[in-house]
């Protein structure tokens, strides 16, 4: 894989830690999260069901690996500002 079909991502969590992953899931992803989430408050499982439809299946066959790349983009997305954390249980997510 070129060095261009990585991205470098971040985690919340672990703000000194950069890793990087295949770029078409995690954009793939991210736009696919962003175009269901707004200001107002979601689950991980009401992103998640928003997703799937919109997923590839070339990417994401069956919907497999699509929770570890929600979970990757969401972490990512939240370091860079652009979504925000809700201290509610479970845990919500909106746009900022």
């Amino acid at each position: 894989m070129a060095e261009d079909d990585k991205v470098e991502v971040r985690n919340v969590n672990a703000p000194d830690h950069v890793s990087r992953v295949d770029r078409a899931k995690y954009e793939t992803m991210k736009t696919a999260m962003l175009s269901i989430m707004s200001s107002d408050p979601m689950t991980a499982a009401q992103i998640k069901e928003g997703v799937l439809p919109r997923l590839p299946a070339a990417l994401f066959p069956e919907g497999k690996t699509a929770g570890w790349w929600l979970k990757c983009v969401q972490l990512d997305l939240e370091a860079r500002g652009i979504l925000q954390r809700h201290k509610t249980k479970p845990l919500t997510f909106s746009t900022t």
